[in-house]
């Protein structure tokens, strides 16, 4: 017998996270409505597995048969899921009630609509925007993202200031909503991502192909942050430079790349010389050099992807300013001020 698709399919991809499955899996459960709660693990060692299997008898858990971080980790587990949406979900959110509804009548409204984000406040400062996504992504001229309530590491206040749904750049991998076709449609999150950024770099795909990212702000929730990779890590700082550079030279129009990237390059090394004004900054500042050398080795298979791309010049939620100007030379500390 065939089993009946799932209308909305949250999708919670665990490694080494039993703690947040403790904390957060039966909120994310009660609260979501009409809804399948599906745990994916990334082969987890810290008896995670026998958690969920103890404690939660009728979830469905997929087993990847490695860590293969978010993006391979996604994917092996979306491939296996028959559903009209999927909600990727950090295990370290909260949820709020019937949190899945005002998102998922929007995209049912408009079908041009690929991927949609709540509101993401911060766990421990519940009146703050979260870092990862905030109320929704925007991406400057040279790259650099940002978010309505947070630029760089200015986390604004929430005064309901951003509450109106608006078409943005990106939408964020802790809490993204993207419609199970368009996903497969513009081939997947990269899997050479590893973790951070392909969730922009998916966004990016989906607006090359005319489809719109959105943003809901009825919908809340509320993220911890950091829960796989600490802030300080330079592991961390690797991937965030190196994944920019894969997701630039990908996704941008031919006529911007060979501006762009060498400005980049050169910013990017500027920022790495500034890391070394603090003790633990060798390190971050050796984790930029690598991610430079991959990016240079990576760039034949980037010609590749860069091919299977149709770049397209004007996209909404894609600013023709600098966000490193307005930030750090102008003091502009708020999405408002820009």
């Amino acid at each position: 017998m065939e089993t009946q698709k799932i209308k909305t399919a949250v999708v919670i991809l665990n490694w080494n996270g039993k703690h947040w499955l403790e904390k957060f899996l039966d909120n994310v459960i009660r609260n979501s409505l009409n809804t399948e709660v599906i745990v994916a693990d990334n082969n987890s060692t810290d008896g995670s597995v026998s958690y969920l299997k103890d404690n939660y008898p009728n979830i469905r858990i997929i087993h990847n048969d490695g860590n293969y971080g978010y993006a391979k980790g996604y994917n092996l587990a979306l491939r296996q899921i028959d559903a009209e949406y999927f909600v990727l979900l950090n295990s370290d959110i909260q949820v709020t009630k019937d949190w899945t509804c005002p998102i998922i009548e929007l995209m049912e409204k408009d079908q041009s609509i690929a991927a949609c984000q709540p509101k993401i406040l911060d766990y421990n400062n519940k009146n703050k925007f979260e870092y990862a996504g905030a109320s929704g992504g925007f991406i400057d001229k040279f790259g650099y993202p940002f978010c309505r309530g947070r630029i760089f590491d200015d986390l604004e206040e929430d005064k309901e200031q951003y509450n109106d749904g608006t078409e943005v750049f990106w939408a964020t991998g802790a809490c993204l909503f993207v419609r199970a076709s368009h996903f497969f449609e513009a081939g997947e999150l990269d899997e050479d991502f590893f973790a951070h950024q392909e969730e922009i770099d998916l966004c990016w795909r989906l607006k090359n192909k005319g489809y719109k990212i959105m943003v809901e702000p009825k919908s809340e929730v509320y993220h911890v942050g950091g829960g796989t990779l600490n802030v300080g890590s330079p592991f961390k700082t690797h991937l965030n430079f190196r994944n920019n550079l894969y997701m630039l030279f990908k996704n941008l129009p031919l006529s911007s790349l060979f501006i762009i990237i060498p400005i980049r390059l050169v910013l990017d090394g500027i920022a790495s010389i500034t890391f070394l004004s603090n003790k633990q900054g060798i390190n971050h500042f050796f984790a930029v050099m690598k991610a430079h050398f991959s990016f240079y080795f990576e760039i034949p298979k980037l010609i590749v992807k860069r091919r299977k791309i149709s770049q397209q010049s004007s996209l909404r939620g894609k600013k023709n300013y600098s966000i490193l100007i307005k930030n750090k030379l102008k003091k502009i500390k708020t999405f408002s001020e820009l």
